[in-house]
């Protein structure tokens, strides 16, 4: 990959660019490489650092939104240019070592992004009701506005705040196109960066500078987690990604956009021929696993053993090669993070009810963590089954192709569906389709061979985003 940083190259240095200006942090921390060594050395913004980003921020504040234009040069800038003596393959490479995220994850999250920046203008229009400026001839006296006047009369959409902070997760590029969102419709916005990943949030900071966002609009600010959470206290809105432990932080306050765990999950109610097995393989490993749309159970009506061979079947034969490798599809980790995520898997493989079907069909003989020769440590794919629906390990997520097979029937009903931002019903059962519709806790229903993460402009992925940060505001005038 041109560009490449070696491992054993000294570290790129990464400190916090508030409202354009490069600050320095005495507060360091290491970064590493999953292939061993550090890649960066990042500066962390002291919570006085993030206060006065804060107040900076809020003093400049205008609400005014930037235009579709600037996102569209931005958008170029992004995915095209060298910013600040960083060339747009240095930037993927340093994400895939960081994350161990797949070149061609990579490669497809900046091709999304990029789209999304675009394409902003149309998801507003898509997500909000159509409105404009309207005369009612037949108004008279008593309406407010003179005798005999015609009312004018429209809806303005306008952010319900100033400042917006963003908290974002290290898992995929893509999701950082929510503060960019934000800054489109008018918020200045702190960001900060997963701490795997804050080359993303730095490039798009630049861009969006180089672009004419006026600098006082943005503040780039790694951070601990509780940096993180002071951000979301003080800012009017913001979002947050994590885990089950930011969701009960957070679930609960209408000021934060949550996005926590997916639990994506797949009713099988048919035959588990070669098409579907794929379907779900695809579902479960596409970028390596990451995306909190990832399948992470089935549920079905078929023997839970012949769909869960099957489904094991398929994902073994994925490659164990390099992230950086064409035909790479698979996560890498570095060794910390690998021992950490081993250590998960055994505890789950030794609970009383669980089956492992990788064990029998992977060519890895079932080892979850493969050290490759460039000192990463990769992430295969795990397939268990479990004797019931209400087992723990359904509905436990792993960051990397990680499927529970549970056995289902109508008499479970749509209880061990909940909690799902996304359900595959891969069913003609229309009562049970109804029902998971309006269930509050699954979020999204897809239907036969639709991937979980296929988005529509104005169809809801997690709620409607963009009346999250908008608010209607009435016009009345003589017209």
């Amino acid at each position: 990959m041109p560009g490449t940083p070696a491992p054993d190259a000294r570290p790129v240095v990464v400190d916090p660019l508030v409202c354009g200006r490069p600050v320095t942090s005495a507060d360091r921390v290491r970064l590493p490489d999953v292939r061993g060594g550090d890649l960066a050395d990042v500066g962390a913004a002291p919570r006085l650092m993030a206060l006065s980003a804060l107040r900076e921020l809020r003093r400049h504040a205008d609400g005014v939104p930037p235009g579709q234009e600037l996102f569209d040069e931005a958008a170029t800038l992004f995915e095209e240019a060298e910013l600040d003596g960083e060339t747009p393959e240095e930037y993927a490479a340093r994400v895939s070592y960081a994350t161990g995220l797949t070149a061609a994850a990579v490669a497809q999250s900046v091709r999304d992004l990029v789209d999304e920046l675009r394409e902003l203008s149309r998801t507003t229009a898509a997500e909000l009701p159509a409105t404009g400026f309207a005369a009612d001839p037949a108004a008279g006296p008593g309406t407010g506005s003179g005798s005999g006047s015609a009312i004018g009369f429209a809806t303005r959409w306008v952010p319900r705040g100033r400042v917006f902070a963003a908290v974002m997760a290290s898992n995929h590029p893509t999701p950082h196109v929510t503060w960019a969102q934000a800054l489109f419709h008018g918020y200045s916005v702190a960001v900060k960066p997963g701490s795997r990943d804050p080359f993303t949030a730095l490039r798009l900071t630049r861009a969006l500078l180089a672009a004419g966002l006026p600098p006082r609009k943005l503040a780039f600010l790694p951070a601990s987690h509780r940096t993180g959470e002071f951000l979301l206290r003080e800012a009017d809105r913001g979002i947050v990604y994590g885990g089950d432990s930011a969701v009960r932080r957070w679930q609960g306050d209408e000021t934060v956009a949550v996005r926590g765990p997916g639990r994506t999950k797949a009713l099988l109610d048919r035959d588990a021929d070669e098409a579907i097995t794929a379907h779900l393989a695809l579902s479960a490993s596409y970028d390596g696993g990451t995306r909190c749309t990832n399948l992470s159970a089935v549920l079905t009506t078929r023997p839970v053993a012949e769909v869960a061979d099957a489904l094991a079947r398929r994902l073994a034969t994925l490659p164990s090669v390099p992230v950086t490798t064409a035909t790479a599809t698979l996560l890498v980790a570095d060794r910390e993070r690998a021992a950490r995520i081993r250590a998960q898997v055994d505890e789950l493989r030794a609970a009383p009810g669980v089956t492992d079907h990788s064990a029998r069909h992977d060519p890895a003989a079932g080892e979850t963590v493969v050290e490759l020769a460039d000192g990463s440590h990769l992430l295969r794919p795990l397939v268990l089954s479990v004797e019931g629906v209400h087992h723990p390990a359904v509905g436990t997520e792993l960051p990397f192709p990680f499927v529970v097979v549970a056995p289902w029937t109508p008499a479970d009903g749509v209880a061990p569906l909940r909690e799902s931002l996304v359900l595959n019903l891969l069913t003609d059962d229309e009562e049970l389709v109804d029902a998971a519709v309006r269930e509050p806790s699954v979020r999204k229903i897809t239907r036969g061979a639709v991937l979980p993460w296929t988005a529509v402009p104005g169809i809801p992925h997690d709620d409607n985003y963009t009346q999250f940060l908008l608010e209607p505001k009435g016009v009345v005038a003589t017209v």
